[in-house]
């Protein structure tokens, strides 16, 4: 999609977005920016981040104060939640913008959708909670809240479909940035971590301390008997941020024998470089699955907190790549089934079988180019037809 087309009766003069993490900044900064050159007399306002504000955003808080995890850090920080959603509500019922967008932050924006829909602000939520794996329920909110739903996945937007809410697939931004054929050997020459020859094993144990924590001496487990039956081998962990670089190396001083390179961030560059990666389930496996790389996928989490969600969880399976091909794509393992054993045989696999990882290539490029929709284009298009209906109602109505 090269340009955005447009049947505005006028043109929007105030545009409300509220992000609460880094991954929203990305796709808030890209849809500002599209927006922006259809109509440049705009004044885009809420909560953006850094990359947000580099394209004239006004944020009226820091985005860092909704970004909250788990379960402990949003009960503190409650109060305050609370009291800056109640500031956008009351602002934007008192002098409404011409839409509003949630990006993402599904439990602090479908309650604000909601309230504002309700007094007939127009609203639009851009990435879908994973309603279509547990508390499908939610659904019935999210009608309530909004106007239109924009997801990421094809099957996301299937599940809507069928619960009667208007959705469109606007696909990745990360399969427009990420080329259909990636450079395997110029990115081991960027890493400077692995020679040309070497066979190499990405380990991504997550950037969460509790992922680290359970899944990395698993990890390094099932490296240690990977290198028994490849001595050659080498592997390469990229540490999300400083705690979990202090935590990796810490658990690294239990291997002396592994010839693992610790490195920081990076890990875009470092699935590149690997000929297979042993990764947590997370959106991190769709940057594997777009830069073509063999993997295994596992989790662990704790015994109480997974004996609940088992019963919430819906989906067949949890890995993206699975999701997205709509079967057994990739191996994944969950909980009790995450042992050192499996996750060395299954990867492996990919080195004594060289077909099985040339057979993964075919599947990738057609997700791939599944989700090749010029994301930031196909949202600002969607968005602007959105508002073009909302104006041709208005003036039926007038009339």
């Amino acid at each position: 999609m090269s340009r955005v087309e447009h049947k505005l009766i006028r043109n929007p003069k105030r545009i409300a977005i509220v992000v609460g993490e880094a991954s929203g900044d990305i796709l808030g900064a890209g849809l500002v920016a599209q927006l922006k050159k259809q109509f440049p007399q705009c004044r885009f306002e809420g909560i953006g981040g850094p990359r947000m504000l580099e394209q004239g955003f006004i944020s009226h808080f820091p985005m860092d104060r909704l970004a909250v995890m788990g379960l402990w850090e949003p009960l503190k920080r409650l109060p305050e939640l609370l009291r800056i959603r109640r500031w956008l509500k009351q602002t934007y019922l008192s002098n409404p913008p011409d839409i509003f967008i949630g990006i993402d932050a599904p439990d602090f924006n479908l309650s604000l959708e909601e309230s504002l829909r309700k007094q007939g602000v127009l609203t639009a939520h851009y990435v879908s909670p994973s309603v279509w794996a547990w508390r499908q329920g939610r659904v019935k909110k999210i009608a309530r809240a909004v106007d239109l739903m924009l997801t990421l996945f094809p099957f996301e937007a299937e599940f809507y479909r069928a619960h009667a809410v208007k959705v469109i697939c606007v696909g990745h931004t990360l399969a427009d940035q990420i080329p259909l054929q990636p450079n395997h050997q110029l990115a081991r020459e960027q890493l400077g971590a692995i020679s040309p020859d070497d066979p190499c094993i990405a380990l991504l144990p997550g950037s969460r301390a509790s992922e680290v924590r359970y899944l990395t001496p698993i990890f390094l487990d099932a490296a240690r008997i990977c290198l028994q039956a490849m001595p050659t081998l080498k592997f390469v962990i990229p540490a999300a941020n400083a705690m979990r670089e202090k935590e990796i190396n810490r658990q690294l001083a239990s291997y002396p024998d592994l010839p693992v390179t610790l490195v920081y961030g990076n890990s875009h560059r470092v699935m590149a470089a690997a000929d297979a990666v042993l990764m947590a389930s997370g959106t991190t496996t769709l940057e594997a699955l777009l830069l073509k790389r063999p993997m295994v996928i596992a989790y662990r989490m704790a015994g109480f907190s997974y004996s609940i969600l088992k019963r919430l969880v819906k989906s067949k399976f949890i890995g993206l790549p699975n999701l997205l091909a709509g079967r057994m794509l990739v191996p994944e393992f969950i909980q009790n089934e995450a042992t050192a054993d499996k996750l060395a045989t299954a990867l492996l696999r990919y080195f004594n079988e060289p077909q099985l990882a040339a057979d993964l290539q075919s599947s990738y490029l057609d997700i791939h180019n599944s989700l090749r929709l010029d994301a930031d284009c196909a949202a600002t298009q969607a968005l602007t037809d959105l508002l073009a209906d909302r104006q041709a109602s208005e003036a039926e109505v007038e009339s």
